[in-house]
């Protein structure tokens, strides 16, 4: 061959494996997303058995063609803390075992015949229409779905005509003695397992470096002492996408890189001790004769077929290994409890599962903010320091929860996302700050009761009386919009803006009725700012859940304007807005005023020491009541309107 000639085939060779592993690479990314992270959910649930676990790890692999993709997924589970290193084990030897399903799939190309229906079987045959069929459906369809199985279709046919330029790139070196001369240098076990190794290690990918062996024993002689070191070094080459994963991981995520690895090694080591010791004694006669594209794929699986269950019963010795290797440490303990490590940039590969996993640290958060709520509303009756210091500890949580949320959920916006998972972006987007401000209210009103309980201060009868019927209300708002989000359920989302204008209502009412004891004498200044700090925490908190509630409404009609959307449902005229409203101030009515009480009475000595107070503060309150009594009779006059026609 001359210069030209070694070109040309250096070039096909680079632009198949090139192709080759962009198909592959194609196919994976689309198959993972057909699957909407609906297969790393139920790998979280079945690892709690070892069998089941191993079973569906192999699963998983031969689905996305790739056990470094499903190896770089478990890295990043177990990283996040959803997976633990005994139960990613077993789903890592399963791994090993799905991975040899690609071969099998290419060892197709093998397949020759006079007969036409046999022949129709090799994937050159039907590749070209699968290419056409995967156009088709990426041109015209609009569903995501289809999409997707479309972008796996012409990832196929990508990976399977790179596998084809391959073979006829490499078809004129079978007449080449020196490339003959080193082939037969691969037959060293030593060369052949390292040669396997770093080959491996540069594609990251050892169902590719399998696959080039297996396009070029279609047209090159290789025999199977040539074949079987380099297959083996592919085994312990891929390890390297899991180790490079796992650099940027926490010590767990690298001890399941750490696991795999040293599964691998063990595996190729035993074998090529065992295998080559009884071949220098029985000196098998099948090493000289020509694998073939079948004799590799065999190869493959019957290393893996027969190592991974064995090992099955002993994966605890790869933990107890890679925890020896990267031993716990107290700082490992007391930091583990504090991140949020479900939000793995490696999720970000596949955004269905990312999203999922933003969902899941959102309803954290949102229980985080109930429970903060929930406690700082109770030290009203009954200060207690250790429940306050909680409520300081829920909110520096939440903060940082809006923090990486906020950036996370930015990254995944970047991706190809479908019209669900966009709307569900969206949604996840709007709550966190309503979330992250109602956990600020919360420690705003636990800051209001640690200041009253350091100056020995405390709310009249009558106060604690109004503040408990608007605590009911907020707390009821809060359970409405939260148990909105978590199930996304919109039935429940319509009843929060109903209950929000009760408490803009009762907020009015509340401190209507409180400058009237301090006109009277009955309350001090100072507590009136307390009351008064509550009262605006409580109708904010309010409004956060409001929003939280109109944000999934509008986003499942595929409105932009929340503002808009309000003004629209409260227009409706089948709707039962109002009908709720009534509802609600029924059954969140303030205790009534005892009868015969002159309200309007004012202390002297109040008047003289609070002019202000006494007057201005007054005539507001009293402006706020009369325009709420004018609204209350002008829906009055409608209903009545309404009901005459």
């Amino acid at each position: 061959m001359n210069s030209i000639g070694y070109f040309t085939l250096v070039a096909g060779l680079i632009g198949g494996l090139a192709m080759f592993l962009y198909g592959m690479s194609v196919m994976s990314a689309a198959l993972t997303k057909i699957s909407g992270g609906k297969l790393e959910s139920i790998l979280v649930k079945v690892t709690s058995n070892a069998f089941f676990a191993y079973l569906f790890g192999v699963i998983v692999t031969a689905v996305v063609q790739s056990s470094s993709a499903s190896t770089v997924m478990v890295v990043g589970l177990v990283n996040s803390g959803i997976m633990t290193l005994t139960q990613a084990v077993n789903v890592i030897l399963g791994a090993n075992l799905g991975t040899t399903f690609t071969a099998w799939l290419l060892s197709l190309n093998a397949i020759s015949s006079d007969n036409f229906f046999i022949n129709l079987l090799k994937p050159m045959s039907f590749t070209p229409f699968l290419a056409l069929t995967g156009i088709a459906l990426l041109m015209f369809s609009k569903s995501d779905k289809k999409k997707n199985i479309g972008t796996a279709l012409l990832g196929f046919a990508v990976l399977m005509f790179g596998m084809d330029m391959m073979s006829d790139a490499v078809s004129p070196l079978k007449d080449v003695a020196e490339f003959r001369s080193l082939l037969m240098t691969f037959s060293n076990p030593v060369i052949g397992l390292f040669v396997g190794i770093f080959f491996t290690m540069v594609i990251q990918s050892s169902a590719g470096t399998i696959g080039v062996v297996q396009a070029l024993s279609k047209t090159v002689e290789i025999s199977y002492a040539t074949a079987i070191p380099v297959v083996i070094g592919a085994e312990v080459g891929t390890c390297i996408t899991a180790i490079l994963s796992s650099l940027g991981a926490n010590k767990n995520g690298k001890r399941t890189a750490l696991m795999h690895l040293y599964f691998n090694i063990i595996k190729a080591s035993t074998f090529m001790i065992v295998f080559y010791s009884l071949n220098a004694v029985f000196h098998y006669a099948f090493m000289n004769t020509q694998a073939g594209m079948v004799g590799i794929a065999s190869i493959h699986t019957l290393v893996n077929l027969i190592g991974t269950p064995l090992m099955l019963p002993f994966s605890g010795l790869l933990v107890k290994l890679a925890l020896k290797s990267i031993p716990i440490d107290k700082e490992e303990l007391e930091r583990g409890s504090k991140e949020i490590a479900i939000l793995d940039e490696r999720f970000l590969s596949n955004p269905p599962f990312a999203l999922e996993q933003c969902r899941q640290a959102v309803n954290d958060m949102a229980n985080f903010a109930e429970k903060s709520l929930s406690l700082a509303i109770g030290l009203m009756n009954n200060y207690d320091e250790k429940k306050a210091e909680q409520v300081v500890d829920y909110e520096d949580r939440i903060d940082r929860y809006e923090d990486r949320l906020g950036s996370y959920l930015v990254k995944i916006n970047a991706s190809e996302l479908g019209v669900g998972e966009s709307r569900l972006l969206t949604i996840l987007l709007h709550s966190i700050s309503d979330f992250e401000r109602i956990s600020d209210h919360a420690f705003n009103i636990m800051q209001v009761y640690h200041d009253m309980n350091e100056k020995k201060q405390q709310f009249s009868d009558k106060a604690v009386a109004e503040l408990t019927v608007f605590s009911e209300a907020v707390t009821e708002i809060v359970r409405l919009a939260f148990g909105a989000f978590r199930e996304q359920n919109l039935v429940l989302a319509r009843e929060v803006e109903p209950l929000e204008e009760v408490i803009d209502g009762l907020h009015m009412e509340v401190k209507r009725r409180h400058v009237r004891r301090l006109r009277k004498g009955k309350c001090t200044v100072e507590l009136g700012f307390s009351l008064s700090d509550i009262g605006t925490d409580y109708e904010r908190i309010a409004d956060h859940c409001s929003n939280l509630a109109l944000s999934l409404l509008a986003a499942n009609e595929d409105y932009f304007d929340t503002h808009e959307y309000l003004e629209m449902l409260k227009a409706e005229k089948d709707s039962n807005f109002e009908r709720d409203v009534e509802i609600y101030e029924n059954k969140y009515r303030l205790p009534l005023l005892k009868k015969g009480m002159d309200e309007d009475e004012i202390s002297p000595s109040f008047a003289m020491e609070h002019p202000f107070i006494s007057s201005a503060m007054l005539t507001q309150s009293e402006a706020v009541a009369d325009e709420n009594a004018g609204e209350k009779k002008k829906k009055k006059k409608k209903k009545k309107k309404n009901k005459d026609k």
